[in-house]
């Protein structure tokens, strides 16, 4: 089974592009962000064409997040993180998929720092680390797959020198990373790839995606039973290689069938 991300930076505008992707690649649950579109602007139809089912939750012209499976319609759990009753933003969305438990987030890039975004992105991370522990603790099967703004580490990124700022390589951002992942979650695609430098964003400015000058901000973070499923994990370049891209590139995890009980004797 085939589990991916993408940060879409706009369904609109690159549904051509998704669409492309969903027919090569065919994941059996793509989690999108960035969809910047209202509830009603989310192409259903296309994506239902695409031989797809979808759970969403549309913001106008900001955020934005959805669930898709293939052949059959997520079952919808949640569509906010919980914490906090006047965050408006649509950042979270969880569904039941092909019998797992998938959490596609999109948490705030924090950017200016210090101040209230940055503020916010903190707090929304903790309580992201306050849900997801007993998530984790419940044995379930469960995914946790979006844009998460956090650059775990220097290797993460082409040359931290010049990022040392930005809120993504923050101690407390990473801090937050850290003990996340210390709750027993995988970090899934540098599980597979231990030394590799792997990134799934180039930004738009100074030819950094032909010199190959990334990030990896993007991940899928796998639960216990998940990740003893494991078997691959990688990212879709050639998605970020078409014209007017998004500025990220899906990444996505293989795993392996479930291991069938023994019938009693």
């Amino acid at each position: 089974m085939k589990i991916a991300t993408f940060n879409v930076n706009g369904i609109t505008s690159r549904l051509p592009h998704v669409l492309e992707w969903l027919e090569r690649e065919k994941p059996e649950v793509a989690c999108l962000q960035e969809l910047k579109a209202p509830d009603k602007g989310f192409p259903i139809d296309a994506i239902h064409d695409a031989g797809y089912g979808a759970v969403w939750s549309g913001q106008a012209s900001w955020n934005g997040v959805a669930i898709l499976s293939r052949g059959e319609d997520p079952v919808e759990s949640r569509r906010s993180l919980p914490g906090d009753a006047k965050d408006i933003h649509s950042r979270y969305i969880e569904a039941l998929a092909h019998g797992v438990l998938v959490g596609c987030l999109y948490l705030p890039n924090g950017n200016p720092r210090p101040g209230p975004k940055f503020d916010y992105k903190l707090a929304w991370f903790e309580r992201l680390i306050a849900y997801a522990k007993p998530l984790f603790d419940t044995g379930y099967p469960v995914v946790l797959a979006g844009d998460y703004n956090v650059v775990p580490t220097d290797d993460d990124i082409y040359d931290p020198k010049n990022w040392r700022r930005d809120a993504l390589l923050q101690p407390e951002t990473r801090d937050a990373y850290t003990r996340l992942l210390d709750q027993g979650w995988t970090d899934a695609l540098r599980a597979m790839h231990p030394d590799a430098h792997i990134y799934t964003f180039w930004d738009y400015f100074r030819q950094h995606w032909p010199r190959d000058r990334g990030l990896r901000i993007d991940h899928l973070l796998l639960s216990a039973d998940l990740a003893s499923r494991l078997k691959n994990a990688g990212v879709d370049r050639w998605v970020r290689d078409l014209p007017k891209a998004s500025d990220h590139a899906p990444t996505w995890v293989e795993l392996r069938d479930p291991a069938q009980a023994r019938p009693r004797r």
